[in-house]
């Protein structure tokens, strides 16, 4: 444990949160430990439903099972041979069932949930599904464990939407322990920068679409994730700081021997803590503290903004209530330790040689910025999550303190000397409404941006545009319709070669939209996750081209400079909150209709901002949980 005092903005924060959530955390704790104190489920369930949850079970597992003898591991896994990262997850199971078999435990697949990369639909009609599958895949888990024949949970996913979306199917169920079993990176292949380059060159037709995917298959190349700090590594990064890995576990690379004695790691860990003395389900691990100790390396490290979404919807499902507000207030005291693409040239294997998630989590306690006495899977406060995995000479799995400097200080810095001094991302504020942006990789010069706007109701308006020669010019890009309700609020990365290249033509650019522009966000600043979104009717559905904007990361201003009269009287858009149907998209029509907004957590499964359980307490327990 850390014996750093803890500092004053984090703890404000954090209490802050504390008292806005007690009614909803409490209905949450009240509502595990009910299902925590059932009876024992093999005494629970009736003959039938143990006889076929337990049928295809080996002979000794099942009478071992059946009394007692061994406890049953529950394996939720969204593996599929499509997704790069998720390709090593083929075989898992078996190395899972042969480690539970060793320490006198069984293992099964409960279930499996999609997984589809964004890489591949970016820019495609998919990409309209992608918000919108973290929510299936958290009924999905919650499907896959609803059996409820199982002592504990291991959950494998890595990427974008997956990773939020087990976490929120597990807490779901949070009356079980769960492990997170990670997979690792891909190598690396060809810099970011030049890749980057040929990208802007293609946009401008200057390079051939021949030249652009023999560059992307050198960026692309084999199993594991995809090397830029984008949102499928932020997930990695925020689970070691929220204690829900073995500790160092998130970049070792597939297929690498230390891989495999991390998965086995990963089995026994969630059996100490179903059959130890600190038994610590889920739903208790993941509290506010967690979720603040998530933010804060969130913003040392310059994450994906899309985390601003799903960590919302995640403390949400453990009865948690925070808002932009409480990122903003700690960002102001977490200082940038971390420049990963696209906020720097290294890439998340360099990251990982530099230190890693161990060095900056060492980093942070001794600032006093992280609670040092969380509960984690391994027991043993926050501070085990600093330390590195190694094999032994004898090829034993070990655990080593994090080296006292960078190897490279180009990658990651200490925290005495940071690449700045306040956190990556930030909240901007005025009469457009709210939204986000990520600044670490957003040079001075460009932090504001007063500008006309030029409005689109989609990317290919804007790339059009850009080809016609309409965009060369100092510009604020407006591109509306994009938020939850209106398409599912796709991810925008067709703009970052337009945009990036008007910007080294020395324009001063920037971008505004109710859409996504998530952990790829790079030099051109970006207020992405504007809310309310237009197909809500929010003010910018009454925007119209040439009006004067102003974007304004140092005083956190996001407006359009008329006056409110002439703002209130426009019309809106007409913006429809119906995406077009075909490509699967029809059936997500449901989702679309109900999801809450950005700032809310995109959900599809709150009627409001607040856990559903806070509408079923009593009220002697609402008054007696406000008076505690």
């Amino acid at each position: 444990m850390s014996t750093t005092p803890l500092s004053i903005v984090v703890d404000k924060v954090t209490e802050s949160i504390r008292r806005r959530s007690r009614v909803s955390r409490t209905a949450y704790l009240d509502r595990i430990r009910a299902d925590a104190d059932r009876p024992d489920v093999r005494d629970r369930l009736s003959c039938a439903n143990l006889a076929h949850a337990w049928a295809a079970m080996p002979d000794t597992d099942r009478e071992a099972v059946l009394d007692h003898r061994r406890p049953n591991l529950g394996i939720v896994t969204s593996y599929n041979d499509m997704l790069s990262a998720h390709r090593p997850y083929e075989d898992y199971p078996r190395l899972i069932r042969d480690e539970a078999h060793r320490n006198a435990a069984a293992a099964q697949v409960a279930g499996a949930t999609p997984a589809m990369c964004d890489g591949v639909t970016q820019g495609t009609p998919g990409m309209e599904l992608s918000l919108f599958s973290r929510d299936v895949i958290a009924m999905s888990t919650a499907v896959a464990l609803s059996h409820d024949t199982y002592d504990a949970a291991l959950l494998l996913g890595i990427c974008d939407k997956i990773v939020p979306g087990l976490l929120i199917g597990a807490l779901s169920v949070g009356h079980l322990p769960c492990v997170f079993v990670p997979a690792g990176p891909m190598g690396s292949g060809i810099a970011n920068a030049a890749k980057a380059r040929v990208r802007e060159a293609f946009i401008r037709g200057d390079a051939s679409r021949e030249q652009l995917l023999a560059v992307e298959q050198q960026a692309y190349h084999g199993a594991g994730t995809c090397t830029f700090y984008g949102t499928a590594n932020s997930n990695q990064v925020l689970l070691e700081a929220m204690g829900l890995h073995v500790p160092g576990a998130a970049f070792v690379p597939p297929y690498a021997p230390l891989r495999e004695h991390l998965t086995r790691q990963a089995v026994r860990t969630a059996l100490e803590i179903r059959k130890g003395r600190r038994f610590t389900p889920i739903g208790q691990l993941v509290d506010e503290r967690a979720i603040v100790n998530a933010l804060v390396v969130l913003l040392a490290t310059g994450g994906s903004t899309n985390h601003l979404i799903h960590w919302v919807a995640v403390a949400q499902a453990a009865g948690i209530q925070f808002d932009w507000g409480d990122v903003d207030r700690l960002s102001t005291v977490v200082p940038l330790l971390a420049r990963i693409y696209p906020n720097g040239t290294a890439d998340i294997n360099d990251f990982e040689r530099a230190g890693g998630t161990g060095f900056v989590l060492r980093q942070l306690l001794d600032l006093g910025l992280l609670h040092s006495d969380v509960r984690t899977i391994t027991g043993d406060g926050l501070s085990r999550q600093t330390l590195r995995p190694t094999l032994t000479k004898e090829a034993q799995l070990a655990f080593t303190p994090p080296p006292e400097q960078s190897p490279d200080s180009d990658v990651v810095r200490s925290a005495a000397a940071p690449f700045d001094i306040t956190g990556g991302l930030a909240l901007l504020t005025g009469n457009l409404g709210r939204a986000v942006i990520k600044v670490s990789a957003v040079a001075p010069e460009h932090r504001t941006v007063e500008a006309p706007a030029y409005v689109a109701d989609s990317q290919d308006e804007v790339i059009d545009a850009f080809r016609r020669g309409d965009l060369n010019r100092d510009v604020i890009v407006v591109v509306r319709g994009q938020g939850p309700k209106a398409n599912g609020m796709p991810e925008l990365h067709r703009l970052t070669a337009v945009l990036g290249s008007l910007q080294r033509d020395g324009h001063q650019i920037a971008l505004v939209t109710d859409g996504r522009m998530s952990g790829a966000s790079g030099r051109v600043p970006a207020a992405i996750h504007l809310t309310p979104e237009a197909a809500a009717g929010g003010p910018c559905s009454r925007l119209r081209t040439g009006d004067p904007l102003l974007l304004d990361v140092l005083s956190g201003r996001l407006e359009v400079l008329l006056s409110a009269d002439e703002l209130a009287t426009r019309p809106t858009a007409g913006i429809a909150a119906a995406a077009p149907l075909g490509l699967g998209r029809d059936l997500f029509a449901g989702l679309r209709s109900t999801v809450s907004g950005a700032e809310q957590g995109a959900c599809s499964w709150l009627p409001t901002p607040f856990h559903a359980a806070t509408a079923a307490i009593t009220e002697p327990a609402r008054r007696a949980a406000a008076l505690n």
